[in-house]
């Protein structure tokens, strides 16, 4: 199989790259940003006509947190829109056999039933603070759909969750709340800070998934003679970000207090996603949080001490 990986150098790209390397039989095809930009529908199309790969998986996206969602919508829903676009509609036209599209968990209701079902997509409003990114990734599922749907290509897309693990962007601002969470701690176990202040009220649940399994799971689903249009890939498990951000300070070694600043927005108060739909075809998470966090911590020093570490 010759797989191309759109967003190979990403924290989702570089697992699936780690994953399909070594898997026998299959044969990568890969592009760095600057050899290929992802958002420019001519330079798709015409990378997919002489490529010709068998198989796409689109991992690329323009990603962050709370902040950097809340700041730049118009670029998140730009951006992914045309990544969306761009990637599945170059496939059809030069008539790759299967791509599967990853989205996101926020594609979902901000009150969305827990654990939420694939059914209850565009059932009721979004979380606002991530509103653009999430339309997007709709957009990308639905077109997905609707290009297997008309013509009958094996086009389908997987809703992960909450992700973390080896290459995640640690901007101080700008990323998302367990990589956030390392960085802070690290630092202020490193500067002897007496107290760490941490947003929001803590109360909100959320399910994290270590990229490894991810990875895994999307071999899973390429690997199905007839997958669903979409299905969630998580753990069907989650935690308080309190008992998060206590998890992680016990990983790095942080011994100070932790407050809470109240004033700081919390996001959707749960998100966790129903995935008896994955288990039912035979496949499950295998990185406990804890563990998957001590694997993360250990990538992060590792990361900072050869200067790859991502803080854009």
């Amino acid at each position: 199989m010759k797989l191309h990986i759109a967003g190979h150098q990403g924290m989702v790209g570089s697992a699936l790259v780690r994953r399909f390397s070594a898997q026998p039989g299959v044969s990568l095809v890969l592009r760095t940003r600057r050899e290929l930009d992802l958002a420019d529908q001519a330079a798709v199309r015409a990378f997919y006509a002489a490529e010709k790969p068998d198989a796409v998986i689109v991992a690329a996206a323009k990603v962050g947190g709370i902040h950097a969602n809340n700041t730049y919508p118009a670029e998140f829903l730009l951006d992914n829109l045309a990544i969306a676009t761009a990637c599945i509609d170059g496939a059809y036209r030069a008539g790759v056999k299967r791509l599967l599209f990853l989205g996101s968990s926020c594609i979902y209701p901000k009150h969305a039933p827990q654990p939420m079902t694939e059914d209850c997509l565009l059932t009721s409003a979004l979380e606002p603070t991530n509103e653009a990114y999430a339309i997007a990734k709709i957009a990308g599922l639905k077109l997905a759909q609707y290009y297997r749907k008309q013509y009958g290509v094996m086009f389908h897309s997987a809703m992960p969750t909450n992700l973390y693990g080896p290459g995640d962007n640690y901007h101080p601002t700008n990323s998302h709340v367990l990589p956030a969470l390392i960085r802070r701690f690290h630092e202020a176990k490193l500067a002897g800070a007496p107290e760490v202040v941490a947003w929001g009220t803590g109360r909100p649940m959320r399910e994290f998934l270590h990229v490894d399994d991810l990875a895994d799971g999307c071999a899973f689903l390429l690997g199905l003679e007839n997958p669903p249009d979409w299905i969630n890939l998580g753990t069907g498990t989650d935690v308080t970000i309190k008992e998060l951000t206590e998890t992680v300070a016990s990983v790095v070694g942080y011994a100070g207090k932790i407050t809470w600043d109240a004033s700081k927005p919390d996001g959707t108060p749960r998100k966790l996603m129903d995935v008896s739909k994955l288990a039912a075809l035979g496949w499950r998470a295998k990185i406990g949080l804890r563990e998957g966090i001590e694997k993360t911590y250990r990538s992060f020093l590792d990361e900072q001490a050869s200067g790859a570490l991502r803080a854009a």
